[in-house]
């Protein structure tokens, strides 16, 4: 996400605008409101997970299949998502799969209105709830189509905004939540994607949990391979195998004769259910 819709400069401007934070602040126990027969078992992976602007190359995967990463994410939909993506199709994902990779699916929706950067797709206050809705039914299905089933997360992707804007703040909480609410009635577990500082923070902090996303991924660049020592909240939330953590930006890398710019992450989450 380091430079997937913002430019690199931008990212970094956001970041700094905001502040890092990394001051303490329980999970979100059930991350459904349906009787757990009704869900597939979540199925959670524990290790390092890179996420590149366009899924690579069914061959990169094979080359980087060297077990240092476990995991990929890939940016399944949205109109604000920054790359195309001409590999990720529901073969890619069944290959990748079934050499032992594990992967999380991304959705770039709706950014907020007092949002700095440039996007296609926005909401207010008065189209947040069904913009949410709207937005995660189409996150289902692109999920659906690439043959990730019900079960998977699918993470929102909620770029740096100013969250002591009260009104901007009420109407992406109000997005976030129509937006998780609605994987969870499609049988899809949620979570979010944003900054220590910024979207990530809002949704750790808010007072109200009711239909918040029950994982939380983090972008805090202090290239530490954790999601323990660093969680910048209460130590007593996302406890259960729900959090990630992308502690380093832009990484050139080569493997196998692949090279490719990645984002490191720490994780201990839920990744799809493949197959």
């Amino acid at each position: 996400m380091s430079s997937h819709r913002l430019s690199k400069k931008g990212r970094y401007i956001a970041w700094a605008t905001t502040g890092v934070v990394v001051a303490a602040g329980a999970g979100i126990a059930a991350q459904t409101s349906m009787a757990a027969t009704a869900w597939p078992a979540q199925k959670t992976y524990t290790g390092r997970a890179f996420d590149a602007c366009t899924a690579p190359s069914l061959a990169a995967m094979k080359a980087w299949n060297t077990k240092f990463y476990g995991a990929a994410a890939v940016y399944i939909g949205g109109k604000n998502r920054g790359c195309a993506q001409p590999n990720l199709t529901k073969s890619w994902v069944k290959s990748v799969n079934s050499t032992g990779w594990k992967l999380i699916p991304l959705y770039v929706g709706a950014q907020p209105p007092c949002q700095k950067s440039v996007n296609p797709e926005r909401f207010t206050a008065s189209t947040a709830a069904s913009l949410g809705a709207s937005n995660a039914k189409d996150a289902v299905a692109k999920a659906s189509a690439l043959g990730m089933n019900a079960g998977s997360p699918i993470y929102l992707n909620m770029e740096s905004y100013d969250i002591t804007d009260k009104a901007c703040n009420d109407a992406t909480l109000t997005y976030v939540r129509s937006f998780t609410k609605t994987l969870r009635n499609a049988t899809y577990r949620g979570g979010l994607y944003g900054f220590s500082s910024s979207s990530a923070k809002a949704i750790a902090t808010a007072p109200n949990k009711t239909d918040l996303p029950g994982n939380l991924w983090y972008a805090l660049w202090d290239k530490r391979n954790t999601t323990t020592t660093d969680w910048p909240w209460n130590p007593a939330q996302y406890t259960d195998h729900s959090r990630g953590h992308q502690y380093m930006v832009n990484s050139k890398e080569t493997r196998g004769g692949y090279t490719i710019t990645v984002d490191r992450n720490a994780w201990d989450a839920p990744v799809a259910i493949v197959g």
